[in-house]
């Protein structure tokens, strides 16, 4: 008699941790104390059958780790299933995204691990499976979306959450439980190579679309993964898992709340720590970090999962662990969970420490109820429970669906921002000679992030193409603008100093009307790529010889208009001084080309918004917006100038607005009240289009230095030509706190600089609200968002975002 035999019934009779009628942590603390301490200990850890595939690429494979030193472990050698699954297993890593199999052969190998690890283990317990999902469900032939620094691109949180749903539907249906997403690292250096993962450099901005992502992954029964926690994205010189030279205060107002948001308004069910140390405390062995503040203080009770290796890591890269022994009584200790993607840290040797006195087994216990009742939750411990029905939906699915694509068309074309119209945007229809030029023009995994798959996993497995219908830039524009004799040279690769191609794309140039040059980043990973994790710059400088190629072509007298597909902002003052018309792309996914072809078209009227800021010059880094007086441009003091070429939340469009007529409700309110901002957009010009209203806030006197300003409050406002909205956002003085000097979050008495307007640099409607009373300490309870209506001026249809 097998395990999965004896699951239903033992003389017809449910086990408690089997009944549904129960609540869940009935059932939980039921089979906790049925346990013993292997099978507890056996829930913590993780197996990763695809990382052993790393001793059978072809010939011509690229050696590309999908994760870092994956080589080092996958040499080192792992148990077999069996063996790991002996007492019982918490996680399956990557059954569906570690090489290129179909949704069905997928689902059949889910079905296969996990009737391996419920007929070895005593009491027969399924395990989570985990997958990807940071630019779309990770795997062979599934939808690529455009990066997560595209979603931030759009301001708009509903189409983030719809996108998530739509991906969750996906993994759910082929037998995944939990994605390994969003990402909500605020940027605080734009040479980072992950820059492409975030959602930019602003906390409101990453907190809403962030939260939308974690509800619309939560609604298809997916646990939705937050990461990385904390700081990982502000590392010195910008290198990865580099130490982080953060304060406290930094880390508590710039980095931790996108976290808090996403599980307070989304609803998220785990967190993954980062890799780095900040100030040096690594991240993974940080009791304060992954108990006091997220437990305590959030009163988060889901799982932390570990970074994939990140225990092991704390003995052999941080050097704060004898052992990887030592390191994962650390990690427990500090507040893991769970160890992906392989059982290192986790291991027997937790037996032993319990049992030697060394370590209580309540911590042990205390892991492993937080798996366990997410097991419940997702109905793993059912009786009615199989492999097979767990994988029921993967029969009929389409893992590039139309509904899908749509979805990505849509979110490609609300991100491209069109920085300068110049001359020559729109395109003026009819028959023209155009030279399409430059190394992103004809190769559509520019347009894909690291973590999509033709990226992450295919250059394993040459041959096999993307796995999905992903049109370039250069066979977009032939179907957009069918009129026109388009020509194509490549012009130079993404990287290395080859100017071999120069001459022929300066003919193409100068004998066409109009040039069209698409430059940027191909993504990768750990130096295979310009972007991507492990693939960071030294400076902002476009990679390779790409941004002479412009300047060249700009010489030739032939009007040039500059698309820049890329996962991090680029200096672009010298290509902005050459170009007729500028366009950023970040990354716009497998509809990327269409989308910027309508854009440069004018079929798609431009709405996207910079989520980062465009620098001017290569250096100077680190500059996001945010930043206190001497942090802006102080003359007298420096003669560095960091003010960028395009200000955060800037973007043009084929129409004008204005906004104007700033009214707000209170000149004074208590430090516990509240206020109302509400200003009128007008759309101006001969063109339906979307304005982006933006709120910011700037305290002109506390006791630690602030932002000279920090969006508040948005919300994006379709209108017809000659329309006018009105927008009113809500404020709750919570909105003003920050951390103080005694490292309490506080509410301060004090006047509160209110701008409106469209960008950073563009706030028209300037007021001030007078904070009263004492200083408030504020804490999880506080206000976290800033509701905003929106309502039709001359009608009666108000729109609540």
């Amino acid at each position: 008699m097998t395990a999965l035999d004896r699951i239903p019934a033992m003389d017809g009779v449910l086990r408690p941790w089997q009944d549904p009628a129960l609540p869940v942590a009935d059932r939980v603390e039921a089979l906790l104390a049925e346990l013993t301490l292997e099978e507890k200990v056996g829930q913590l850890g993780s197996r990763w059958l695809g990382n052993d595939m790393q001793h059978d690429l072809a010939d011509d494979a690229e050696t590309v780790n999908v994760a870092p030193m994956q080589d080092v472990f996958a040499a080192s050698g792992t148990v077999p299933l069996d063996q790991a699954a002996e007492h019982g297993l918490g996680h399956l890593t990557r059954v569906h995204g570690s090489a290129p199999v179909t949704a069905r052969e997928g689902a059949d190998e889910v079905v296969r691990l996990q009737r391996a690890v419920v007929e070895r283990s005593r009491l027969g317990i399924p395990a989570i499976v985990h997958e990807e999902c940071l630019t779309g469900f990770t795997t062979y032939g599934a939808t690529v979306y455009p990066a997560a620094i595209a979603w931030g691109a759009t301001f708009d949180p509903e189409l983030v959450e719809r996108m998530a749903a739509a991906i969750g539907r996906d993994m759910r249906a082929v037998g995944v439980h939990q994605g390994l997403s969003p990402v909500l690292d605020v940027v605080r250096d734009y040479r980072w190579g992950r820059v492409e993962e975030t959602m930019g450099e602003d906390p409101y901005l990453v907190s809403m679309l962030g939260a939308a992502y974690v509800r619309g992954l939560e609604s298809a029964g997916i646990i939705a993964t937050l990461k990385h926690f904390a700081g990982y994205s502000a590392s010195r010189a910008a290198r990865n898992h580099g130490p982080v030279p953060m304060g406290r205060r930094e880390l508590m107002d710039m980095i931790l709340p996108t976290f808090e948001t996403a599980i307070a308004l989304g609803g998220a069910r785990s967190v993954m720590n980062s890799y780095s140390d900040v100030d040096g405390v690594p991240a993974g062995a940080d009791p304060w970090l992954l108990t006091e503040v997220l437990r305590e203080q959030w009163g988060f009770t889901g799982t932390v999962v570990s970074d994939y290796w990140s225990i092991p890591f704390l003995a052999t890269m941080h050097l704060v662990a004898a052992d990887t022994a030592e390191a994962g009584v650390q990690a427990l200790s500090a507040g893991i969970d769970v160890e992906l993607p392989d059982t290192l840290g986790f291991g027997p040797h937790l037996v032993e420490r319990v049992r030697s006195g060394e370590i209580p087994e309540s911590l042990i216990d205390r892991a492993a109820r937080r798996l366990l009742t997410q097991k419940v939750q997702l109905g793993l411990l059912d009786p009615d429970w199989t492999p097979e029905k767990s994988v029921s939906g993967a029969a009929g699915v389409d893992l590039d669906s139309p509904g899908n694509r749509a979805i990505a068309r849509e979110l490609a074309e609300r991100s491209i921002v069109l920085l300068d119209a110049g001359d020559t945007l729109p395109l003026s229809p009819g028959p023209r000679r155009i030279a399409v030029v430059g190394p992103c023009a004809d190769d559509p995994r520019t347009f894909m992030g690291c973590y999509a798959f033709p990226n992450h996993v295919l250059p394993r497995h040459p041959g096999l193409g993307l796995g999905i219908e992903a049109p370039s830039l250069l066979h977009a524009l032939r179907a957009e603008l069918p009129d026109a004799e388009i020509v194509h040279e490549r012009g130079c690769d993404v990287q290395g100093e080859d100017r071999s191609g120069f001459a022929a794309a300066l003919e193409a140039a100068r004998g066409a009307d109009l040039c069209v040059v698409a430059v940027g980043d191909l993504a990768g990973l750990f130096g295979h790529g310009t972007s991507g994790e492990g693939c960071d710059a030294d400076d902002l400088r476009l990679p390779g010889v790409q941004e002479d190629l412009v300047a060249e072509l700009a010489a030739t007298g032939t009007p040039v208009v500059a698309v820049v597909v890329s996962g991090r902002p680029y200096a672009l003052g010298r290509v902005h001084g050459g170009a007729a018309g500028l366009v950023q792309a970040f990354m716009p996914g497998e509809e990327g080309g269409a989308a910027i072809a309508g854009v440069l078209s004018g079929r798609v009227q431009p709405s996207g918004r910079l989520p980062v800021q465009i620098p001017r010059g290569h250096g100077g880094q680190p500059g996001t917006y945010l930043q206190p007086p001497l942090g802006t441009n102080s003359q007298g003091i420096s003669n560095l100038d960091p003010t960028p070429l395009f200000p955060f939340g800037y973007g043009s469009a084929y129409t004008t607005f204005e906004v104007g007529d700033l009214r707000i409700s209170d000149a004074e309110v208590p430090v516990d009240g509240g206020f109302g901002v509400a200003v009128s957009v007008r759309n101006t010009g001969d063109r339906a289009g979307e304005e982006v209203v933006q709120l910011y806030l700037h305290d002109l006197v506390a006791q630690v230095t602030r932002p000279v300003r920090q969006l508040t409050g948005f919300a994006r406002v379709r209108l017809e030509p000659g329309a006018s909205a009105r927008v009113t956002f809500e404020v709750h003085a919570d909105r003003t706190a920050f951390t103080g000097r005694d490292l309490r979050r506080i509410v301060e008495p004090g006047d509160i600089e209110v701008s409106v307007g469209t960008s950073a640099a563009d706030l028209p409607c300037r007021g001030t609200v007078r904070l009263t009373g004492a200083a408030r300490v504020v804490g999880h309870d506080r206000r976290l968002d800033t509701p905003v209506s929106v309502e039709r001026e001359g009608g009666n249809d108000a729109v609540q975002f």
